[in-house]
C-alpha cells in the first residue's frame, strides 16, 4: 500500500509545490453528470441518496471514474447534522432544503447523542470509497461550518443573505452562541469519524462566511472553525483541514493562523494578490469562477491559465472557486483537466 502522504493531494496539504497542480472539483459528483442523474432517480430522496452506501458509494466513484480526478469527496450533505438532531431536514425540488425552524428555547434542548448512530450509514459510505478507490486518489471527509449550519437551522431555508440568523444572533446572543458551539463539538465529532473511517483529509464549508461583519466573522466563524480543527489537531493529528470561507474576502488573509486549517480554499472573488499573501503561509485550493464550466472555449482555457500563472507556482489544489453547476458541460470538465495536466509540458 502506498503511503497516503504520497498521495499528491496530501503533499500539496503538508506545503509542497506540485506542478502541475492536483485537481478536484467541489461537486464534482452531481446533477451535470448524466451517470449522477440516472443513480439519483432510483434513490426515494436526496438524503436516501445521502445514507445508502451503495449509492453514495457509486456517485462519489463515477466523477473518478470519468475524470481521474485526484482527490475524491464523500457525497453527502451539510445539512445531515441538523437531520441528526431531528429538525425535519428535507430535499424539495426547485426549492433546495427546508427544515423546521428553531427557536431559542428549542436550542437548550437539542441533543446530538444520536448523531453517530444516525450517521453510520456515511461512515460506512467512507470505508467502502477508501477500500474501492485508486490508491493514489485522496479521500476527503467534509462537513458544514457551524454558522452556515447555523444559518439554515435558524431560516429553517436558504436566504439571500442570510438575515434571519444574523438578526437571531443579535437578540439571542447567548442561545446563538449555544447552537454554534453544539454544532462545532458535534461536527468534530463527525469528522474524526470519517477520519477514522479512512478519511485522509477533511474540508469544512463555511458558505455564508460572506455575510459576516469583520467582528462576527471572527466570532461566528473563526471561533467555531477553531474549535473543531483543536479537536481534530489533538485527538488525530496529522490529518490536514482544508477551510473554504466564501465570500469573506479580506478577512481570508489571516484565516489559516486564527483557526489552525492546513489550507485555505479561494472563492473566485479572491483578487490575485491576497491569494498570493495567503500562499505564503501554505497551501491554498481554488480559484476557477465555476461559470467557466458552462462557458468552456477561450474563456474557460483563459480562466485556467490565469490561475495556474497566479497560485502555481506555491502549494496549490486545483479546484473551482465554488461548486460546479448542474448547467455545466462534462467535456468542458475534460478541457479543465487537460489543460492543467499538460501544463507541465508548455
Amino acid at each position: 500500500m502506498e503511503n497516503p502522504g504520497d498521495r499528491k493531494v496530501m503533499k500539496v496539504l503538508s506545503g509542497e509545490t506540485v506542478f502541475p497542480p492536483p485537481i478536484w472539483l467541489m461537486r464534482q459528483a452531481g446533477r451535470y453528470l448524466p451517470e449522477y442523474r440516472k443513480t439519483r432517480a432510483t434513490a426515494k430522496g436526496f438524503l436516501d441518496l445521502c445514507y445508502t452506501p451503495d449509492l453514495a458509494v457509486e456517485v462519489t466513484l463515477q466523477p473518478i471514474r470519468r475524470f481521474g480526478f485526484d482527490a475524491a469527496i464523500l457525497f453527502s450533505d451539510i445539512l445531515v447534522i441538523p437531520d441528526a438532531l431531528d429538525r425535519n431536514v428535507r430535499f424539495v425540488e426547485g426549492t433546495g432544503p427546508l427544515m423546521d425552524p428553531i427557536s431559542a428555547e428549542e436550542i437548550g434542548r437539542l441533543d446530538g447523542s444520536g448523531m453517530h448512530a444516525h450517521l453510520a450509514p456515511v461512515y460506512e459510505t467512507v470505508r467502502r470509497l477508501r477500500a474501492e478507490l485508486p490508491t493514489e486518489t485522496t479521500l476527503l471527509g467534509f462537513c458544514g461550518a457551524p454558522w452556515t449550519v447555523a444559518t439554515y437551522m435558524i431560516a429553517g431555508h436558504g436566504t439571500p443573505d442570510q438575515a434571519p440568523a444574523r438578526l437571531f444572533a443579535m437578540q439571542h446572543p447567548e442561545s446563538f452562541m449555544t447552537l454554534l458551539n453544539l454544532l462545532a463539538e458535534m461536527s468534530a465529532d463527525y469528522l474524526i469519524a470519517q477520519i477514522d473511517a479512512g478519511a485522509d483529509a477533511v474540508q469544512i464549508f463555511d458558505s455564508w462566511a460572506g455575510v459576516l461583519s469583520e467582528a462576527n466573522f471572527a466570532r461566528f466563524a473563526i471561533g467555531p472553525m477553531k474549535r473543531i480543527v483543536d479537536r481534530i489537531k489533538a485527538e488525530r493529528p496529522g490529518v490536514p483541514v482544508i477551510g473554504f470561507a466564501k465570500g469573506a474576502g479580506a478577512m481570508l488573509e489571516n484565516y489559516r493562523a486564527a483557526t489552525g486549517i492546513d489550507c485555505v480554499g479561494l472563492d473566485w472573488t479572491v483578487p490575485a494578490k491576497l491569494g498570493q499573501k495567503i500562499q505564503e503561509g501554505g497551501a491554498v485550493q481554488g480559484n476557477l469562477d465555476p461559470l467557466l464550466m458552462v462557458a468552456g472555449g477561450a474563456a474557460l482555457d483563459r480562466g485556467v491559465d490565469t490561475v495556474l500563472e497566479t497560485l502555481g507556482g506555491g502549494p496549490l489544489i486545483f479546484n473551482l472557486g465554488h461548486g460546479i453547476t448542474p448547467q455545466a458541460d462534462p467535456e468542458n470538465v475534460t478541457r479543465l483537466i487537460k489543460r492543467v495536466r499538460s501544463a507541465g509540458n508548455s
